[in-house]
């Protein structure tokens, strides 16, 4: 059961057609010929894949693969914030969808016309009552712990990609796996195909990618990580910078990707940063790290989209997950709309024996968390923090739904719904407001965050 999408593409002027790779690969022969791309293997209709209306593909989908509980072998989605998207669907739907496979009829909000004509045909055949019981038993236990393994007993593993940006996720597909392996398969660019693990049982915190030299042709433009940001290695003033060849990179060195592709990019910096993790037999191994671009800065100083998840992660570990909460996402906006600046964190918190049910913000904890993501930023930030340059931290609890609107925000300006990742940092003041409509609690860091600088000039 793998959850996919395919949107409508524009036309250039000339009349060329766009599409996002995915959408693109899912309207292709390679993809739809069942001897080739193995489509006869997914519980998604074609049909639900390629329907226009994004609501109608995810309940179809959805209902389809609980129609096929019992032979799912394995569940996921291309990025780990489509899975988790649609597991909150489906704890907001499972009653509507056990109520259609009981009396075998489809909800009458379904109306486009391949996709009711499909389900009703080859999936919803009849009525399963014992079918919709074993569902609705397994949904209405709460928590959600190990949902997944409880609807589809018969899986392996959860299929998604869970680095980079993604990594966020893993804390609650954990829990909604209930021990299920992550395995996150390849790594991917808009510019091309890249890499795959080779090693998938490794822990997705670990996971490193081969890059298949048949692809592209890869180059490495070495990076230097200086104060949490990077510097190219080379004579900036000359133009020159130093880049190597695949064969030639070193353990633990960090690089950006250049590629040369088949379809005529030439030397492109795609801005994906890897750090080398090792070999298979003669092969380096990749570290994905984030986007080189990926940061947020008010002052002098810069936080990479590695430290700012791994201090989210941190805060979530310590503060978060002790009071029963779950992390279901986050992203991050540097506000200079006043003096001065300040970072806020925009949550989306969940209790996490019952995702949607309410409960009070420990307003203590959260300011706790707050001081703990600035202490887990590097030095420069904590110094222009005690010099009052930056203002303390901010995280702004958001209600639910928020992040499936800013979606709705990006998908409406143009970004693909099938590719859409949830922003590590946004810079958008019209998405920030999208989120800030439904903020329910603010919390600030009542300290500052400890200085070795300052401590010696206290001295």
């Amino acid at each position: 059961m793998y959850l996919m999408f395919a949107f409508h593409g524009d036309r250039t002027l000339s009349g060329l057609p766009i599409h996002s790779a995915l959408t693109a690969y899912y309207h292709s022969r390679q993809f739809q010929d069942r001897h080739i791309g193995g489509f006869d293997k997914c519980t998604s209709p074609l049909e639900a894949i390629l329907c226009p209306d994004g609501n109608q593909s995810i309940y179809c989908q959805l209902l389809c693969g609980l129609l096929h509980r019992r032979i799912v072998d394995r569940v996921g989605a291309s990025f780990a914030s489509g899975l988790v998207r649609g597991i909150k669907y489906l704890e907001d739907h499972w009653e509507e969808m056990c109520s259609n496979i009981r009396s075998g009829q489809l909800s009458d909000w379904i109306t486009h016309a391949p996709l009711r004509d499909a389900v009703i045909a080859r999936y919803l055949q009849g009525s399963d009552p014992a079918l919709a019981d074993e569902i609705a038993s397994e949904c209405a236990r709460k928590p959600w712990d190990g949902i997944l393994r409880r609807l589809w007993p018969g899986a392996r593993y959860i299929r998604t990609i869970v680095t980079g940006s993604m990594s966020q996720y893993i804390p609650i597909l954990e829990v909604y796996g209930g021990g299920l392996p992550l395995f996150s398969p390849m790594y991917g660019s808009t510019e091309c195909a890249s890499g795959i693990n080779l090693r998938p049982l490794d822990p997705p915190s670990h996971v490193s990618y081969a890059l298949l030299p048949n692809i592209a042709y890869f180059e490495f433009l070495e990076v230097k990580r200086e104060n949490d940001h990077e510097k190219v290695q080379g004579n900036d003033n000359l133009g020159v910078v130093k880049v190597v060849d695949l064969v030639d990179v070193k353990i633990g060195r960090c690089y950006e990707l250049i590629v040369t592709t088949f379809a005529g990019l030439y030397r492109y910096r795609v801005g994906d940063l890897f750090t080398v993790s090792g070999f298979y037999n003669a092969t380096p191994l990749f570290h994905f790290l984030g986007r080189r671009d990926v940061v947020l800065s008010i002052d002098y100083e810069k936080v990479c989209e590695e430290d700012l998840l791994s201090a989210i992660a941190e805060a979530e570990k310590f503060h978060i997950r002790p009071l029963g909460y779950m992390l279901c996402g986050s992203t991050a906006y540097a506000d200079i709309s006043t003096l001065p600046g300040h970072y806020i964190l925009f949550w989306d918190l969940a209790n996490a024996c019952d995702s949607n049910a309410t409960f009070d913000i420990d307003g203590a904890a959260m300011e706790k968390c707050c001081l703990a993501v600035e202490e887990c930023f590097d030095e420069m930030y904590r110094k222009i923090r005690h010099r009052g340059s930056i203002g303390p931290l901010e995280i702004r609890v958001l209600g639910h739904g928020a992040f499936n609107a800013l979606m709705d925000f990006f998908v409406s300006r143009g970004t693909s719904a099938s590719q859409y990742k949830t922003p590590t940092a946004i810079r958008s003041k019209e998405a920030m407001m999208v989120l800030e409509e439904r903020v329910v609690g603010r919390f600030f860091s009542q300290a500052t965050p400890s200085c070795r600088s300052a401590e010696f000039e206290r001295r």
